[in-house]
């Protein structure tokens, strides 16, 4: 992971301070890319302890189409919580609970996990629920999957999260979640047989999030590979404000002061694409520096 680290040194060193839509406050740049082989292994942040049941859980959840965190909060996964209880808490249905009362009450109450668990029009409505000018969901996932197998060549293998009517409906505050940062991403397939990913992000929190991203990308070539018999090559991650908060740039450095371990690899069943369960998917090898506690910026 030294192009991720050679990023976020990068950053520290060249960025401009700037203030931000949370109040935190950033040190940016704006425009960056990293390369990462998944030829030499998987690219988990070994620097630091990173959650990889969170990233395969979350991806999994994506790809059901599902905008409702009651499927993350069943399996303890906590990473959108913070969005919909914000909501929440500037409702008049609030009645002054933590945020674990919040989430308690999403897991037990299917009601009140329906009314106030939901995040929007966010990834999986877009990937996998595209709402059609002639009414129907277009699963874009399983397009680019038919059109790797029966036309590899092709320059328009692309999904997009960018969907102008619905991020309006999140920039005007009526639902929780944040525009999209996961604007748009498109495979490439080599003609000796292998596939490549390459995502544009249009902010990235490099501290919290941003390892994150690198692997649930990471997995999807992966998972997309296996499904048509390719070999996974190379994840591509284009930033355009790519971020460190004001408030994670001490666990940054001490990141940076730390020796990266070699990368870990992971396994997945031999399943159908659509079938693959958190049980399919096995990291080995995985050795890390301690856990790094970084609060998020709503």
């Amino acid at each position: 992971m030294k192009n991720y680290l050679d990023l976020v040194s990068y950053i520290l060193e060249h960025g401009e301070v700037k203030d931000d839509r949370t109040g935190t406050g950033t040190v940016s740049i704006f425009g960056a890319q990293a390369r990462y082989d998944l030829r030499e292994g998987f690219p988990l942040v070994t620097t630091k302890k990173v959650k990889i049941d969170n990233i395969i859980v979350e991806l999994l959840w994506f790809l059901k189409g599902d905008t409702n965190i009651k499927y993350l909060v069943d399996r303890n996964v906590p990473i959108w919580n913070e969005w919909p209880y914000e909501t929440y808490k500037a409702s008049d249905d609030y009645q002054d609970e933590t945020l674990k009362e919040f989430v308690e009450k999403i897991k037990d109450n299917d009601s009140f996990a329906e009314k106030w668990g939901e995040l929007g029009p966010v990834y999986g409505k877009q990937w996998i629920r595209w709402p059609s000018h002639d009414g129907r969901e277009i699963n874009q996932i399983q397009d680019v999957l038919d059109q790797i197998k029966n036309n590899p060549k092709s320059r328009r293998l692309i999904v997009s999260g960018w969907n102008v009517a619905d991020i309006q409906e999140l920039i005007s505050g009526k639902k929780s979640a944040p525009p999209l940062c996961h604007t748009l991403f498109q495979f490439n397939v080599s003609p000796d047989n292998h596939i490549d990913l390459q995502l544009y992000q249009r902010s990235a929190d490099m501290a919290l999030g941003v390892p994150y991203n690198i692997a649930s990308y990471a997995i999807l070539l992966m998972m997309v590979a296996k499904e048509c018999n390719l070999t996974p090559r190379h994840f591509v991650h284009a930033i355009g404000d790519a971020h460190i908060y004001s408030n994670h740039v001490d666990g940054i450095k001490k990141q940076l002061e730390r020796k990266p371990h070699t990368p870990p690899t992971l396994e997945i069943a031999h399943k159908d694409f659509w079938d693959l369960t958190q049980d399919d998917f096995e990291l080995k090898n995985y050795t890390h520096e301690p856990f790094i506690k970084f609060p998020i910026a709503i």
